[in-house]
C-alpha cells in the first residue's frame, strides 16, 4: 500500500489531509461521470445530445471541487469551478423553466 502511495504522492499525508484529497478526487470523479453520461446517451439516441444528468453531475461535481479548491486554497481552480457553477445552474433553469412551460 505505501508504495502505492508513494507512486502517486500520498505517502506523506496526515489521515486529515488523505480524507481531503478522497473528498477532491470524488468531485472530479463526479465531473467527469457528466461525459460518459452524455455519451451513452447519445450512443442511446444515434444524435448527439446534452441530458439534464450531464447538467446535475456538472453541478455537483463543481461545487464538491470548489469547496476543496477552496480548502487548498488555489483562486484559479476557485475561480473556474465558480464561474463554471454559474453556468451549470442557468442551464437547470432554463430546462426547469421549458420543462414547466414557463418562459420568463
Amino acid at each position: 500500500m505505501n508504495n502505492l502511495l508513494d507512486l502517486i504522492g500520498l505517502s506523506n499525508l496526515t489521515f486529515k489531509e488523505i480524507l481531503w484529497v478522497t473528498f477532491g478526487t470524488f468531485g472530479q470523479v463526479v465531473f467527469f461521470s457528466r461525459w460518459i453520461i452524455q455519451w451513452l446517451s447519445s450512443e442511446k439516441s444515434k444524435t448527439s445530445l446534452i441530458p439534464v444528468a450531464f447538467w446535475w453531475c456538472s453541478l455537483i461535481g463543481g461545487i464538491i471541487t470548489l469547496v476543496y479548491a477552496h480548502h487548498i486554497g488555489s483562486f484559479p481552480f476557485m475561480l473556474a469551478q465558480a464561474i463554471g457553477i454559474i453556468v451549470y445552474s442557468r442551464n437547470l433553469i432554463l430546462i426547469s423553466r421549458k420543462s414547466y412551460g414557463k418562459n420568463t
